[in-house]
């Protein structure tokens, strides 16, 4: 039986912010804090709080080092995080198009 056609979109993933961030994650093997704070226009707090969230979901993963002496955070989706926005794609296209044309 196919999914209903308004079923419930993962709310996780219907912030703004953190579609961006798994947007960006999914065509890059990892990404540098500093990187998607420019591809997403955050400000460093707010994309640090929604990184976490995303992490305590299982969504990506988080790696903390150093690139000679400077701190440096390195994030990369996960393949749970993976088939979380497939889903997700999925059900925002059944909104598209609710009667499956």
């Amino acid at each position: 039986m196919p999914p209903p056609p308004f079923s419930d979109l993962d709310p996780l993933l219907h912030q703004q912010l953190r579609l961006a961030v798994m947007s960006v994650l999914l065509t890059v093997e990892d990404a540098e804090f500093t990187y998607l704070r420019e591809q997403t226009a955050a400000t460093a707090g707010n994309l640090s709080v929604q990184l976490g969230k995303l992490q305590e979901a299982g969504y990506l993963t988080i790696t903390k080092g150093f690139n000679g002496k400077v701190p440096q955070t390195r994030c990369a989706i996960t393949p749970a995080g993976v088939a979380a926005f497939e889903a997700y794609v999925a059900a925002l296209q059944r909104y598209l198009q609710p009667t499956g044309k």
